[in-house]
């Protein structure tokens, strides 16, 4: 098993941020990959999209030797902000 095969084994999970766009379709974010941005035009394109460059990058991580993140340790917290218009 190669170390690709190895974390997708593992069931690594990330999150994945869409922004609709105003044009159209679905820009998608991988925060703890930095640079990972893929875009679809439905949300299910864009999703298929996360998963392929996903998986690009961490083969890209294995090639050079380099950490895969995670994001085992995360803590995610929705922070609320009035704001006076």
């Amino acid at each position: 098993m190669n170390p690709v095969e190895k974390h997708e084994a593992r069931g690594m999970q990330y999150r994945i941020l869409l922004h609709k766009e105003p044009e159209g379709g679905y820009t998608i974010i991988v925060p703890t990959l930095p640079g990972c941005v893929t875009f679809g035009e439905t949300i299910d394109e864009a999703i298929a999209m996360a998963r392929e460059a996903v998986a690009v990058y961490i083969e890209d991580l294995v090639e050079k030797g380099e950490d895969i993140p995670t994001e085992d340790r995360l803590l995610e917290y929705r922070l609320a902000v009035e704001t006076r218009r």
